[in-house]
């Protein structure tokens, strides 16, 4: 097995707990690895570090895997690591639904695995672990028996591991249109076509958190997708609920979602360009009693970090104009490049430029089955605040 060591002084990140090893960070190297393989890594004074697999032609040179040097990489590796994943989400509470892998957290990293019932999707996300995805798929296969197991990496990031983007079934053909339950709620998920895995599950406690502040209110919801925070606000005694989403497809699912649980007469739907349609609505003096936005990351990369800024600015800042005095903002951000410290200074700036005032109610980050491990700051993605619009 080859050996990689890190350069003085440049490895305290890894040493200190962080998977990603990137290529300025090594030094000397012993033997020979193909991209994927399993290498060790030590730190520059020669003690052991942790095991990973390498990929030459990526920036993050090694993903660790282990810090444990007695530690086999093989097929009961993976099977080991995702039982116990399965058990910490059990002792949590997600048994029906919940983000089985989240990557790094559950030290796999570039690994996800969504579990719907008893469908599963998954993603490699680089190339030393798409190497085990006959692994992870025997892994499940053996906790759950499921009823399906999906691919979706048709995700851009896998070129920069020189991997094709790919999707289709990893078990036997199944029906990719499903229907889960959540919060008392139903929802149809389009495994094979949906935004990301085709759910997304990381608000799923967020979403019961909006209870107080909707409850015979006249709600709008942009950015709606298929209508799941709309649902809820309907579920807990909202007036009414206009759901916003520039695409024709993620209305047309929030419609049907609205008649599968009998709010259609309370949810309605429409395709639009939120960030046009509030700037005339401003105009026009509308006002809702509690306004919730969950935009899209605006951004993908630091270079267009400004981007994200100004667009989270620009849409909080019209909502806090449709937003009655006493009503409430439900807010969020997805987006690693935006800490929280950055997020919450972008709301306060929108509400000075509103000339409102803000008054927290909740703040929040992703659901629990999304764990955050300290050491490694992109596991803390997700910013939810709900704040009164005075």
């Amino acid at each position: 097995m080859a050996k990689f060591f890190l350069r003085k002084k440049a490895g305290d990140r890894v040493v200190n707990g962080h998977p990603w090893i990137f290529g300025n960070e090594l030094g000397d190297s012993e033997g020979t690895a193909a991209a994927g393989d399993i290498v060790e890594v030590y730190s520059s004074n020669g003690s052991f570090v942790g095991k990973g697999y390498v990929n030459p032609a990526s920036q993050i040179r090694i993903r660790l895997l282990t810090r444990d040097k007695s530690e086999v990489i093989d097929d009961g590796f993976f099977y080991k690591r995702i039982k116990e994943a399965w058990d910490y989400r059990k002792q949590l509470g997600y048994v029906e639904n919940c983000r089985l892998i989240f990557g790094e957290a559950d030290q796999l990293p570039a690994l996800i695995i969504d579990k719907f019932n008893d469908y599963f999707v998954i993603q490699t996300l680089a190339l030393g672990i798409d190497i085990w995805k006959g692994a992870i798929v025997a892994a499940l296969q053996k906790i759950f028996s499921p009823k399906g197991i999906y691919e979706r990496n048709d995700v851009p990031v896998r070129s920069l591991e020189g991997m094709e983007q790919i999707k289709g079934f990893l078990s036997d053909p199944f029906d990719t249109n499903i229907i889960l339950n959540e919060n008392g709620l139903r929802f149809h998920v389009d495994i094979e076509n949906g935004q990301k895995t085709g759910y997304f599950l990381d608000q799923q406690d967020n979403r019961r958190a909006i209870q107080h502040v909707v409850k015979g209110a006249n709600v709008l919801e942009v950015f709606c997708y298929t209508g799941t925070f709309s649902l809820h606000a309907a579920q807990y005694g909202a007036k009414s609920v206009l759901g916003l989403d520039i695409s024709e497809n993620a209305v047309s699912v929030a419609r049907r979602n609205a008649l599968l649980n009998g709010y259609e007469d309370i949810c309605k739907f429409d395709a639009v360009n939120a960030f046009d349609v509030l700037k005339l609505w401003v105009k026009e003096g509308r006002r809702y009693d509690t306004v919730i936005l969950d935009p899209p990351a605006f951004t993908k990369s630091r270079e267009n970090i400004q981007k994200a800024i100004t667009g989270y600015k620009e849409i909080n800042l019209r909502a806090m104009k449709l937003i009655k005095p006493g009503g409430f903002l439900v807010t969020a951000s997805c987006t690693n490049l935006v800490p929280p410290d950055m997020f919450l200074n972008i709301i306060n700036m929108a509400a000075k430029d509103a000339k409102r005032t803000l008054r927290q109610v909740e703040w929040r980050t992703q659901a629990s089955d999304h764990p955050i491990l300290f050491n490694v700051p992109s596991t803390q993605y997700l910013k939810f605040l709900i704040v009164e619009v005075q």
